[in-house]
């Protein structure tokens, strides 16, 4: 899949950079301590889908849940980039869904097995129209919210984010190239949950335009 960035140039979708308990009410929810560095898993170009489009449960799993996130859209290449510069190579943000399959990752979890199968399914990402990240003051002060059927689920300001973006940016580009096309899903806030067949999932991020897509089986 390919996506056009703030400067007009169409890039395809390159590596899905995702933070795990990037929000200590998260991980004070899901039992599990506040990580000492960014938790960095990874998800497939293949699980992203845009505002209008479906997300597909899969067989395999019955406890689908939601996670509305930021994401940073990377625009310019670079490696062991210093925090100090880290947002210039953020070309926009939207705002997106990292759905989970929580049944496979609780039993990848008892197993001390990557989280890949709960995560990468295709559909996994839904991502919202990205805004040039000229319009946004500060990416540390945007409310994140999702309501399921018009009713909110998750609400709160990505001010409480443990790492802030510059510090995702620096911490993933001493690991990973990046590269343009690449998106950076910043960690979810409390108030996850499962969703079903037919619910309509509406996510918003202040200065963002809404992302808007339907759950099917």
């Amino acid at each position: 899949m390919k996506i056009t960035l703030p400067d007009d140039r169409t890039v395809s979708i390159g590596k899905l950079l995702c933070i795990g308990r990037n929000y200590a009410d998260h991980a004070a929810e899901m039992e599990r301590e506040v990580p000492d560095a960014p938790m960095v898993f990874l998800k497939p170009s293949t699980a992203v889908i845009r505002t209008g489009d479906t997300v597909r449960l899969p067989p395999q799993s019955q406890d689908v849940h939601h996670e509305v996130e930021m994401v940073a859209v990377i625009g310019r290449k670079g490696r062991n980039i210093p925090q100090a510069k880290a947002l210039d190579h953020v070309a926009g943000y939207a705002v997106g869904l990292d759905m989970t399959a929580r049944d496979l990752q609780n039993t990848a979890k008892e197993q001390r097995h990557p989280w890949s199968v709960a995560k990468g399914f295709d559909t996994f990402a839904p991502l919202g129209p990205i805004v040039a990240a000229s319009s946004i003051d500060t990416p540390q002060a945007l409310t994140l919210q999702l309501r399921v059927n018009d009713e909110i689920r998750q609400e709160a300001s990505t001010e409480h984010m443990i790492f802030s973006v510059a510090e995702l940016v620096q911490y993933c580009s001493q690991i990973f190239t990046l590269e343009p096309g690449d998106l950076l899903y910043t960690g979810t806030p409390s108030g996850v949950g499962p969703v079903e067949e037919g619910d309509v999932l509406e996510a918003s991020a202040s200065g963002c335009d809404p992302l808007r897509v339907r759950v099917q089986r």
